[in-house]
């Protein structure tokens, strides 16, 4: 799997995920943010991205993926405000389903922001001050300190005054659940691209 694929791979799910967290639905008796059914995916795949490029490579995609999250929601936002062709007819749909809820969309990126950097560090700390070996155990490690910030971040970042406290913690404990899930599920993914030396 070449870096190029993964690179693809971290940008889309951060993308879908922060278009599919403007609905909540249930899952397993809790409220969630239906991004959190992709956006776990991005820890791991951010894990592989630092494996093949190194730790600059991946603080840059770190970035790079906001600032093309928000000008995707700019975008959305420019296009909702925008007259449609009245030879087509009444447009309502795309405001009503894309038009981005700023609460959200900014709550969403400084998440992002702040758990992929703080898994960044702890994964560099695995490989540099612990071990190379165990590559799944850095994956593990990482991800168990970025998913609970992200979480935390997120939920209260985009939803703390809209919603009722058991509400939020309920989208909370959803968001640890999936993600950890995801994480055990997709920790075999770090076997699959090369480590590169930096």
């Amino acid at each position: 799997m070449s870096v190029i694929i993964v690179t693809a791979a971290y940008i889309a799910a951060q993308m879908l995920s922060d278009i599919s967290s403007l609905k909540i639905i249930t899952f397993l008796g809790f409220s969630m943010d239906a991004g959190t059914l992709i956006y776990p995916l991005t820890f791991t795949l951010r894990d592989l991205v630092h494996k093949t490029v190194g730790i600059k490579g991946a603080r840059t995609v770190i970035v790079s993926a906001a600032v093309i999250n928000l000008f995707m929601a700019f975008l959305f936002w420019i296009i909702a405000r925008m007259p449609g062709d009245p030879a087509v007819g009444v447009q309502s749909e795309f405001a009503a389903v894309l038009s981005p809820v700023w609460r959200i969309v900014i709550a969403s990126i400084i998440a992002e922001i702040v758990s992929e950097l703080i898994d960044t560090e702890i994964y560099r700390l695995w490989v540099e001050k612990i071990t190379m070996h165990y590559q799944w155990m850095r994956v593990l490690v990482s991800n168990s300190f970025s998913i609970p910030v992200d979480s935390l971040i997120f939920v209260w970042g985009a939803f703390g005054g809209v919603y009722s406290q058991p509400v939020i913690w309920s989208i909370f404990i959803a968001n640890l659940i999936l993600k950890g899930a995801v994480t055990l599920i997709g920790m075999p993914l770090i076997y699959l691209v090369k480590e590169q030396n930096h």
